[in-house]
C-alpha cells in the first residue's frame, strides 16, 4: 500500500476516499471507504452497520446542525452479491437502478455533484460485481464552476491480482477545496490481513480530519463478507 500511504502523506485532506482492489489470492476483493471532516458537523459522525451495509449517523444528536449531504448509506449490498460504495445518497440511486435491471453508469447519469458551494463536492462511487470485476466513477464540476459538469467512469473488467484503484473527493486542502483530478490512483496490494490493513490505512489519515473508516473483504466465490469499522469518536470515548 506504499502508493496510497505516500499519496495520503502528501494530501492532508482528501475528504472522502474509495479503494477497490483484488488481493493476490485472485479471490478476495478488498473495499475501503473513509470519511474526513473539517467542520464540527462533518466531524460529528460515526459509521454504523445496517442489514445491507453501513450508514452514517450523528455521534452526538444535539450537535447535529444539518444532516443533508452527510447522513447517508455509504455501502449497500444488492442481492447479497454486488457491493455499492459511495460518498452520498447516490448509493440508493444505484441500488434502485440495479433493482430495475439498469446499470451503475445509467444510475449515475441521473446525478450531479453536490450543491455545497463553493466546493461543489464531487460524487465518487464504486461497485464490485459478483464476479469480482469493479468500476469507479467521479462526477464533478470543473474548477469549482457550477455550470460545468463532468462525469468519469473507470471500468476494470479484468482486475489484476495484487492491485487496486483509489479515488477521493478532493486533491487536497484549500478554499475552495480542489476536486480530485485524473484517473484513479493505482495501488499495489499484498496479502496483509484485513485488521492490519485497516490499522495501516487509519494511521495514514490525518489525525485532525479523519472521522471513520470501513473495510471489507469479499470472497468472489461465496460472496461472504468480512467487515471492519473504525470510528474516531468511539476510539476517543
Amino acid at each position: 500500500m506504499n502508493e496510497l500511504r505516500t499519496h495520503l502523506a502528501h494530501t492532508r485532506y482528501p475528504g472522502r476516499g474509495i479503494l477497490l482492489a483484488t488481493l493476490p489470492d485472485h479471490i478476495t476483493t478488498r473495499i475501503a471507504y473513509f470519511i474526513m471532516g473539517r467542520s464540527q458537523n462533518s466531524q460529528n459522525r460515526v459509521f454504523e452497520s445496517t442489514a445491507d451495509g453501513i450508514k452514517t449517523r450523528a455521534f452526538d444528536e444535539a450537535k447535529m446542525e444539518d444532516p443533508s449531504l452527510i447522513i447517508y448509506h455509504p455501502v449497500r449490498v444488492f442481492h447479497d452479491k454486488s457491493v455499492v460504495v459511495t460518498n452520498g445518497d447516490q448509493t440508493d440511486t444505484i441500488i434502485e437502478a440495479l433493482k430495475a435491471k439498469k446499470c451503475f453508469r445509467h444510475a449515475l447519469k441521473t446525478r450531479t455533484f453536490e450543491p455545497d458551494a463553493p466546493n461543489y463536492t464531487p460524487r465518487i462511487s464504486g461497485i464490485v460485481k459478483p464476479d469480482g470485476t469493479y468500476a469507479l466513477s467521479i462526477i464533478k464540476s470543473e474548477n469549482n464552476d457550477p455550470k460545468s459538469l463532468s462525469r468519469f467512469f473507470f471500468e476494470y473488467d479484468t482486475p489484476r491480482a495484487g492491485w487496486g484503484h483509489f479515488v477521493s473527493t478532493y486533491a487536497g486542502d484549500g478554499e475552495p477545496l480542489p476536486s480530485f483530478v485524473g484517473e484513479p490512483l493505482k495501488i499495489s496490494m499484498d496479502a496483509t490481513s484485513i485488521d492490519a490493513f485497516s490499522r495501516e490505512l487509519w494511521e495514514a489519515l490525518d489525525s485532525e480530519y479523519k472521522v471513520a473508516l470501513y473495510v471489507a473483504d469479499v470472497d468472489t466465490n461465496t460472496h461472504e463478507r468480512h467487515e471492519r469499522i473504525i470510528n474516531k469518536h468511539n476510539q476517543e470515548g
